[in-house]
């Protein structure tokens, strides 16, 4: 098929920033290599139905909305009933916990709004044909960042693995609510033998007091479920 013959990239809009969104249309109404499927939406539930009804091609999401869902979430629903769909995620500044959010609600990379007209027809291009949006520097600090995190959590789990049954089962009942004396009741033992395995615990864990226990066992994930 000839270059001429090529349909239109599918774009849909999704930001409540309208002199941004005015400015888009305009870029890509200019583009016969473009085509807007529906004026820019301003809610991020809006922009979740309109993928739904319409699949398009690219979404340019932004991250704040000022309705209840927010661009990170809607990018997740998006990929969950649209896997097709590239979703690029427009923002202000680069914020690592932002860029490791997006990516892993699945977004295929980044805009930053104070991009020319040329690189934002250029990356938009690009995240159609399946490219990866994310600059060197920021990319390594990802990566970086992930790296961290991973070798954190593989800490905290040893961490834990080092609690005696009791012991663990101390740290859960602290992360429900209980207090010493109901816990002592619920596992047979004395309010000092309870006392004993929470120093023990909070020994193992690294940590200085029983609220700071709890906060860790929060962060591993125990009690969420």
């Amino acid at each position: 098929m000839g270059e001429a013959s090529r349909e239109p990239i599918q774009i849909l809009i999704c930001d409540d920033h309208r002199v941004l969104t005015d400015t888009l249309v305009s870029i890509v109404e200019q583009d016969p290599e473009l085509h807007l499927i529906t004026p820019p939406l301003h809610t991020a539930e809006e922009g979740v139905e309109a993928v739904r009804r319409s699949h398009p091609d690219v979404v340019l999401m932004d991250v704040e909305f000022h309705g209840d869902m927010n661009g990170i979430e809607a990018t997740r629903q998006i990929k969950e009933q649209d896997p097709d769909t590239v979703v690029v995620i427009m923002t202000a500044e680069e914020d690592d916990r932002l860029l490791l959010a997006a990516v892993e609600a699945g977004a295929s990379g980044f805009l930053k709004k104070t991009e020319g007209v040329d690189e934002f027809l250029d990356a938009v291009k690009a995240a159609a044909a399946g490219e990866v949006l994310i600059d060197r520097a920021a990319l390594t600090r990802l990566l970086a960042r992930v790296a961290r995190e991973r070798e954190d959590r593989v800490q905290a789990q040893r961490k834990l693995d080092r609690l005696t049954p009791r012991e663990r089962a101390v740290l859960d009942l602290s992360v429900q609510g209980v207090r010493n004396e109901e816990i002592a009741r619920q596992l047979f033992i004395s309010q000092e033998t309870v006392q004993t395995h929470i120093r023990n615990l909070l020994r193992k864990l690294g940590v200085h007091s029983k609220l700071e226990a709890v906060a860790f066992a929060i962060r591993q994930g125990i009690g969420s479920g």
